[in-house]
């Protein structure tokens, strides 16, 4: 699955291929994130919303 993060380097919007879906905070608020790597291998990280994340593949979350 391809999803748009934004890349800080090269200060734009890139296409990447989403390697696991992640959430954060607590019972009380939780954020909800994809995780996926640039051509160079940097880590990229874009936060979505539950409604994204609900419809991605349950393989890739965690």
């Amino acid at each position: 699955m391809k999803h748009k993060f934004y890349d800080v380097k090269i200060k734009e919007a890139v296409e990447a291929e989403v390697l696991e879906c992640v959430t954060y905070g607590s019972d009380t608020r939780t954020r909800y994130a994809f995780k996926g790597k640039t051509g160079d291998g940097r880590p990229l990280t874009a936060f979505v919303s539950k409604a994204v994340w609900d419809k991605a593949p349950a393989s890739l979350k965690k």
